[in-house]
């Protein structure tokens, strides 16, 4: 990522989950590094607390185009756009703020600075909804979601722009990601905690199968794509091309936790809808970007395991853990 050193890049949503993996790489790589994050998040931005002095907090919501004219005076030669309403479950009930996020949002931070280089958004594999597998990106999308549909229409402006204006933009697609930091809310971040935790694990019957990737065989492949000349204008997935039932997978996280939760596998109700496969296609990354995941799937389960083990009073406080129902899109 030598190409990345000394060169202004904001990451939109970058205290997030991801956003913040990819922010402390780009730290790493020597870019001059900006986030973009919401009103009143900058004292809750834990995840970013090692780097926090080597970064530029933008304060704005994407939902506020005055608020986003602070992109201008920061003067980006990249741009990731990953700030987004981003569960797929709770978007059936918050669909005017999913949509809003996800479609408007990146319409107004598309159109609040043009001046850069390359601008990198992601998407979601989720835009894939009930399709063939493996999910390759000349599949015509088939969202089930008011998230899915928002992703798809925030992808669908960048190539209008792209197409209208020349602005150099490539649209990425990643698939589950889980690692350290992760919310509670995403079911490998739920299963691991429940199960260091000793506390009953209830889950549907588990037959649908995900593409899981460690968060940084993502950011690998979203920094290749902002300096890869043949990227542009291109929508690319980023995914393992491996899929795992997730009853398979509550199962090794039990094995690899030491087993002390009882599990009830087929206790809940499956989602009215659900994609039932879901696994990429990686082709077009291996041959466009030259990506490939370089940390396996059981090796990241270890990694991230190690992580929660540490902070694991941390999430419990003092009600225990919480009882959410896991997001496993």
């Amino acid at each position: 990522m030598s190409s990345l050193s000394g060169k202004r890049v904001l990451v939109t949503g970058g205290s997030g989950f991801i956003g913040s993996h990819l922010t402390r790489r780009l730290v790493k790589a020597g870019a001059e590094t900006g986030i973009l994050t919401k009103y009143n998040s900058v004292i809750d931005n834990v995840r970013l607390a090692d780097v926090w002095d080597d970064i530029q907090p933008i304060e704005a919501d994407i939902r506020n185009p005055d608020s986003l004219s602070q992109i201008g005076a920061y003067k980006p030669e990249v741009v990731f756009h990953l700030a987004a309403y981003n569960h797929v479950g709770d978007s059936f009930t918050h669909v005017t703020e999913a949509l809003d996020c996800n479609v408007r949002g990146t319409a107004n931070v598309i159109e609040a600075y043009d001046d850069y280089d390359r601008f990198i958004y992601i998407s979601s594999s989720e835009v894939y909804g009930k399709n063939d597998v493996p999910f390759a990106e000349g599949l015509t999308p088939n969202p089930i979601s008011p998230y899915a549909v928002g992703k798809y229409g925030g992808e669908l402006y960048c190539r209008m722009k792209s197409e209208r204006s020349d602005r150099r933009i490539v649209s990425v697609r990643p698939f589950n990601a889980f690692g350290p930091y992760q919310s509670p809310r995403a079911v490998i971040a739920e299963m691991i905690l429940k199960c260091l935790a000793g506390e009953p694990v209830y889950s549907t019957e588990g037959r649908q199968t995900r593409d899981f990737n460690f968060v940084e065989n993502l950011v690998d492949g979203f920094l290749l794509a902002a300096v890869n000349e043949a990227t542009i204008g291109e929508v690319i997935n980023v995914g393992s091309g491996e899929e795992i039932s997730i009853r398979d997978l509550i199962t090794k996280i039990h094995a690899m936790t030491g087993e002390k939760s009882e599990l009830h596998i087929g206790a809940l109700e499956n989602r009215p809808t659900e994609i039932w496969r879901m696994y990429a296609d990686r082709s077009r990354a291996k041959e466009i970007l030259g990506w490939e995941p370089k940390v396996s799937f059981e090796e990241g389960l270890h990694r991230t395991i190690s992580w929660y083990e540490r902070f694991l009073e941390t999430f419990k406080g003092p009600a225990g853990l919480p009882g959410l129902a896991a997001d496993v899109s």
